[in-house]
């Protein structure tokens, strides 16, 4: 709609105070009591009834996403505000809003709440999906370059390599492409901590060089035969035997 001149009208908010004390509706002459709300008309105060909004619900301020809706789908809405005293101005309290604006905005943000939470564990299964295929590709590249490394522990090798926030070899650049070597670093810390008596002689308070200079003999023999072997081989076979650490 338009006013004379062709300029377009602008919908003048209606407000609605929050009294601090009591007053008369200027009408219906019924008392109001400090903290209800009535409407002026230049010095005239009206109850909510006799101002015609009586229908409409109080929606106070604090939920952003709710207040937009209503008021966008409530034909008829107030402001409510209040005096403080304590920064000498009005306030804003809420809005007064249609009862159905109000519900269908309040369905609506809770159906959006909801969308974005299945969102999120669509996501978390993804993430979760991903990384057990990126695992399940890894120990495929763990079998592909060490062959004769039995099944379950390539897995075991892929498993612990690639745990998430560990700052391990597997979730190097290098590993996700499955770099041969970055597969070999892997691999080696596995047979080191599984197949020798690393751990023991870091326990006894072995220097980390020389406790690797100790065991070092004992992971090549065990890369090296899974390396050559077959998975089928390695399996049937023995496990390497710890180095004795008298």
């Amino acid at each position: 709609m338009k006013e004379d001149g062709g300029k377009p009208s602008e919908k003048k908010e209606i407000v609605v105070l929050s009294i601090l004390k009591p007053g008369t509706c200027s009408e219906c002459q019924a008392e109001v009591a400090p903290g209800s709300l009535l409407r002026m008309e230049g010095e005239r105060p009206f109850c909510m009834s006799c101002a015609d909004l009586g229908h409409l619900v109080f929606l106070p301020s604090g939920n952003a996403a709710v207040t937009l809706r209503s008021r966008k789908y409530s034909f008829l809405w107030a402001v409510v505000v209040r005096f403080s005293r304590a920064r000498g101005r009005y306030e804003r309290q809420g809005l007064l809003v249609e009862p159905a604006a109000l519900e269908r905005a309040e369905t609506e943000c809770m159906t959006d709440e909801e969308a974005r939470r299945l969102k999120r564990e669509r996501a978390a299964v993804y993430r979760e999906r991903i990384d057990a295929k990126y695992v399940e590709e890894f120990a495929r590249h763990v079998h592909r370059y060490f062959p004769g490394c039995p099944p379950a522990e390539a897995t075991s090798i892929a498993i612990h390599a690639c745990e998430k926030y560990t700052g391990r070899i597997g979730r190097s650049a290098s590993a996700k492409s499955f770099d041969s070597a970055a597969v070999d670093l892997a691999v080696r810390a596995h047979v080191r901590h599984v197949h020798t008596a690393y751990d023991k002689l870091l326990a006894r308070g072995l220097d980390r060089d020389l406790a690797r200079g100790e065991i070092g003999g004992a992971v090549a023999q065990v890369m090296e035969r899974w390396r050559q072997g077959s998975a089928i081989d390695e399996a049937s076979s023995d496990r390497a035997s710890p180095p004795d650490d008298r």
